[in-house]
């Protein structure tokens, strides 16, 4: 279906009318000459005015100028049918801790010890762009939290976002009733079917200004529901020499499970690669919550066709003024147009014998 997008444009048509009508005459800036016999001259000026007027048919490029211009600002465009759209999919935040904590390199990847981060951005990445159909969020937290990317379909950014994470960029100590918070703040202005947040982290709370529980209150009022997932070997894997120390020593879990269970959600804990990756695949199960429907019609833009004819007459009439005896100014001529219309001429010769009458 044919249709303009501001059809209001054209109530434009007669404003260079208008203009010539208000505005006054430009001043040629000619010196003037005061003579005695002025009104002669300005039945004779006036006599001129009315012989040099262009005709009907000069005008009709300026006005067919004018008129392309108009259609161009109107927009017009080509509407298709409608076309559902399904909004399904949940909104899905992610909170990473990224504390001093979570630089400790008691994670294997690939064979390889890595920091409980970097194992992070390797299977939480890959979980963030395999949620089509999601919104996604990132929240990096420390000793403050921090929204790094608002929910976005944009899957691919906010993996790059991840990415570039950094241990500290937000504090050494972790708050994470600040990210519960924070996460809170974004998802309830969502569906309450579909508010998801996953706590990743590998301590205790010990900073920012929100309590743990406090916060896991309000999400439920909410409806969020809290995943959280703490991270950090046990201590027969990170024994080195005769020292064994626990790499988790700090992670409290009786707190992430009663966010878990406050909320609604499931705790989880992560002492490798591997229980991480079996996390990543139970997560990503969740099923999606169908949301309102929307339906879209195609829009073919199409103000590139006036615009384009409107620049083609407007080229036309540069050349008509830079020579004078080009072939478009020919056809604009009377004489041409009675050459090519003999019946006109006729008309014309038979209209100025009845005024003599």
């Amino acid at each position: 279906m044919f249709e303009f997008a501001w059809p209001w444009i054209f109530i434009l048509l007669p404003l260079p009318w208008l203009m010539r009508l208000v505005l006054p005459p430009a001043d040629s800036g000619e010196a003037a000459l005061q003579v005695s016999f002025l009104s002669d001259l300005e039945q004779l000026t006036r006599r001129k005015a009315r012989a040099t007027l262009p005709s009907w048919r000069q005008q009709i490029p300026h006005v067919l100028l004018w008129l392309l211009l108009l259609t161009a600002a109107a927009r017009p465009q080509w509407l298709g049918e409608p076309l559902p759209i399904a909004a399904s999919g949940r909104d899905l935040l992610v909170a990473v801790d990224v504390s001093g904590s979570m630089d400790y390199p008691d994670m294997q990847w690939q064979g390889e010890d890595v920091t409980r981060l970097d194992l992070v951005k390797n299977l939480l990445g890959e979980f963030l762009e395999n949620r089509e159909g999601d919104r996604v969020g990132l929240i990096l937290f420390g000793s403050q939290a921090y929204l790094q990317a608002p929910l976005t379909f944009d899957r691919h950014t906010v993996h790059t976002w991840l990415d570039e994470a950094r241990i500290g960029i937000a504090g050494k100590n972790t708050a994470i009733g600040d990210a519960i918070g924070l996460a809170l703040k974004r998802l309830r202005q969502r569906p309450a079917q579909s508010r998801v947040l996953i706590l990743i982290t590998d301590g205790a709370n010990n900073g920012g200004h929100i309590d743990p529980l406090t916060a896991a209150r309000l999400a439920a009022e909410e409806g969020v529901k809290i995943y959280p997932i703490g991270i950090g070997a046990d201590p027969d894997e990170s024994s080195k020499g005769l020292l064994s120390i626990n790499p988790g020593v700090d992670l409290d879990e009786p707190a992430l499970e009663e966010i878990a269970k406050v909320t609604g959600g499931r705790y989880f804990r992560a002492r490798n690669g591997g229980e991480l990756a079996a996390i990543k695949d139970t997560l990503d199960q969740l099923e999606p919550v169908a949301q309102q429907p929307t339906q879209a019609r195609p829009a073919q833009a199409l103000y590139s066709w006036p615009l384009a004819a409107a620049l083609l007459l407007s080229m036309l009439l540069v050349i008509r003024e830079l020579w004078p005896n080009n072939p478009v100014q020919r056809w604009l001529s009377k004489e041409h147009f009675l050459q090519q219309h003999p019946d006109w001429r006729a008309r014309l010769t038979r209209l100025r014998l009845r005024r003599r009458r």
